[in-house]
């Protein structure tokens, strides 16, 4: 692909949305439609374009269809201009997902986690009850669902990461909820015998989020950065897109989980400093590293799907030309840095 810095919002959009030849032959062996739930959130728009853009390429017909209370003013109209169908549906309510379209293909994205301080009630409600009316609705087709890594908590630096079969053991009650939600996912998958992928995402980012754009505004902002958490893993956007639709035929009873992450472990600390370089700033560093981070293995991903496209110098670039040019934020920190899984 190509590795200059992106001149528009379009053109980023286009890149994070190019599929890959696994994911064409995926979208090719698929059969029938793919609904998307929760589509409009930072991942969603560019998934469902890829799955189209893929679908289109290995000459199958099908319908994308993406689902949203589409609270942003002109997602939906941009869905619809890239061939997407859109529904407007307030997912908790059991009613309006009763009528929404059978689908042999599901991607499950709703979750709540920004705010969920302060809001336990809703963020249980989103993360835990929501999984079981999806299930219920869909209990004919296979799911592909996205949880995260915060679901292992914190892990020794030294050992790598964690991997698909450690015990879960959830910090706070965001990755508690979390760890709900895919034992909702579970147990329908069990009783009902619905196909499902889990995927453990740690973390997305693209210019416009992730970690890497956080600690970049906070060089650019000259605000310090705490670098206590001191290591973390991330991936391209456009790769861990890849990766979930190529998850579609791995789905099993009971489900299939996999950590979908880039190889490297990324020191907060070096990350800053090299940020320093790219935008000329001085660098404020604050706290100390611990022994332990939120890591994930990606070794299952990497063996099924490849290595990245996107590597972490190249993603580090362009967030450092897109920052310097003021290209839009989607103003959604991470906050990669708590360590009392309090969000």
């Amino acid at each position: 692909m190509n590795f200059a810095p992106f001149d528009s919002v379009d053109q980023l959009e286009d890149a994070l949305s190019d599929p890959t030849p696994g994911v064409v032959e995926t979208c090719g062996r698929l059969q029938g439609d793919v609904i998307l739930l929760g589509v409009a959130g930072k991942m969603g728009p560019t998934l469902a374009r890829m799955i189209q853009r893929a679908s289109v390429e290995a000459g199958v017909e099908r319908r994308v269809i993406g689902v949203s209370r589409f609270s942003d003013g002109d997602m939906e109209a941009r869905l619809q201009t890239q061939g997407i169908e859109t529904i407007r549906c307030d997912l908790l309510d059991e009613a309006q997902v009763a009528k929404l379209p059978d689908a042999p293909n599901v991607v499950y994205m709703p979750a709540m986690k920004f705010g969920a301080t302060g809001q336990e009630s809703l963020t249980w409600a989103m993360n835990t009850h929501l999984p079981s009316i999806a299930c219920k609705r869909y209990r004919d087709s296979r799911i592909v669902a996205f949880s995260t890594g915060n679901v292992y908590g914190l892990t020794s630096v030294e050992e790598g990461g964690s991997v698909e079969t450690d015990r879960p053991d959830p910090v706070g009650e965001y990755a508690m909820s979390c760890l709900g939600r895919e034992r909702m996912f579970e147990h329908f998958s069990r009783t009902l015998e619905i196909p499902v992928s889990i995927i453990r995402l740690n973390y997305a980012c693209e210019p416009r989020y992730g970690v890497l754009v956080d600690i970049a505004q906070k060089v650019w902002n000259n605000e310090p950065i705490d670098v206590s958490m001191g290591f973390f893993n991330i991936i391209w956007q456009g790769d861990a897109n890849a990766m979930t639709i190529q998850s579609f035929d791995q789905a099993a009873t009971p489900p299939w989980f996999i950590n979908i992450t880039g190889p490297e472990r990324l020191s907060i600390r070096d990350t800053a400093l090299q940020f320093g370089e790219l935008l000329d700033r001085d660098v404020t560093l604050t706290g100390e590293e611990t022994e332990t981070a939120l890591l994930s293995d990606s070794s299952r991903a990497l063996k099924l799907f490849g290595e990245p496209r996107v590597g972490v110098d190249a993603l580090m670039n362009w967030i450092a030309d897109w920052i310097r040019r003021g290209g839009e934020s989607l103003g959604k920190p991470t906050k990669f840095e708590s360590r009392d899984g309090k969000f």
